[in-house]
């Protein structure tokens, strides 16, 4: 499970500002944000699938994904991480790739997927649930949206209280004209460990563990080994083209840094 909250071509100074909690098992290996091989991507990778959750490029496009939490899932589906990079290293655009995907939805588990093209100031939302119906395509308008582990945007408790909270911290910048501080960003938003209501819950899975996964930042013993937030990325991208990432990751139960910058080639140039 992972929430997402981003400001989406609505500030004057910044294309994107994005922060994401990745939820996974502490022990399942993965890559933390880093260039891969071919030099013109940078995010983190699944080490098991191959994959990735976020991840952006040098010719301004970006990806990210979360899971939808349901009850049943295929056991042999294809890796839903597999996807952000497709659309990475296609030539093809938001609308494109995600027109794309329609005869596919049914072979993979449930994901929420945002592509996104910073020149054109396309973003593009698809899911594959609900099970049964034909894949949702949406275009993203600019403002601030959170997307957790349902449909872009669902009340549920903790994304309405990010998604809040985040549109206090941007105010306060902008009315003491401030450039945004990713890392009080984290600490002050992204660490929050407040369960929701019982009552609240989206009753899909155990209470239990639906009550677990409640809070923006998770944390939980399983019989599989711990689970929970073991990555916080802040992306922002520039309007002038220059892409930043900072993120905490868990390495050998200790939290780390990773910062990588780099610039826009076609919005440089403009």
């Amino acid at each position: 499970m992972c929430i997402v909250v981003f400001i989406w071509q609505a500030d004057s100074r910044y294309s994107l500002v994005l922060l994401l909690n990745r939820d996974e098992y502490h022990n399942r290996p993965t890559k933390e944000v880093h260039w891969w091989e071919d030099g013109e991507i940078v995010g983190g990778k699944d080490e098991v699938g191959g994959g990735t959750w976020l991840a952006s490029s040098t010719n301004g496009k970006l990806a990210f994904l979360t899971n939808v939490l349901e009850l049943h899932t295929l056991p042999h589906a294809k890796t839903r991480g597999d996807l952000p990079l497709r659309f990475l290293q296609s030539n093809k655009s938001p609308m494109e790739f995600a027109k794309e995907l329609v005869n596919e939805g049914n072979e993979y588990n449930g994901f929420n997927l945002i592509l996104a093209d910073i020149e054109t100031k396309k973003m593009v939302y698809v899911t594959n649930r609900p099970k049964g119906e034909p894949i949702t395509i949406e275009e993203v308008q600019p403002g601030i949206h959170v997307l957790s582990n349902a449909k872009l945007d669902s009340p549920w408790p903790k994304a309405q209280t990010l998604k809040l909270n985040f549109k206090k911290m941007l105010d306060v910048y902008k009315a003491n004209d401030e450039k945004i501080c990713v890392q009080e960003m984290i600490e002050k938003l992204m660490r929050d460990t407040t369960k929701a209501d019982k009552s609240k819950l989206p009753r899909i899975c155990s209470t239990d563990w639906e009550l677990e996964l409640s809070s923006i930042f998770v944390e939980v013993d399983t019989p599989l080994g711990c689970y929970g937030t073991r990555s916080t990325t802040a992306l922002t991208i520039e309007v002038g083209g220059k892409v930043s990432f900072y993120e905490l990751y868990l390495e050998n139960n200790m939290w780390k840094e990773q910062i990588v910058h780099y610039w826009i080639e076609k919005l440089q140039m403009q």
